[in-house]
């Protein structure tokens, strides 16, 4: 029937307080783990487009085969941070990201 069960993390939107939904663990954590390691501490962030290009060069090729879903899985990481306050959302046009200090 099914293979092992996957675990699962919830997920937080900025843009609608208090939907959570579930996601597959793994591929939460490796991209929170790429978006810490490339997003800077302070203004200038990183705007969605250098984002998405950006964690390519942290992925895991097993997870994220030539990048697929990076895009999605960028989008879905960058707003449950931005609820958990994480990530600062910068008020600039394109927007932008950068850490909160302290994070890690």
């Amino acid at each position: 029937m099914g293979g092992p069960k996957q675990q699962k993390t919830v997920v937080e939107n900025i843009n609608v307080p208090g939907y959570k939904t579930r996601v597959n663990s793994d591929k939460y954590n490796a991209m929170r783990q790429a978006m810490i390691k490339l997003l800077p501490l302070k203004s200038p962030g990183l705007n969605q487009n250098q984002i998405r290009e950006g964690v390519k060069h942290y992925l895991d090729g097993t997870l994220f085969p030539g990048g697929a879903k990076a895009g999605w899985w960028a989008k879905t990481v960058q707003l449950d941070l931005e609820a958990k306050g994480v990530l600062i959302r910068e008020t600039t046009k394109p927007l932008r990201w950068h850490l909160k200090k302290n994070q890690n």
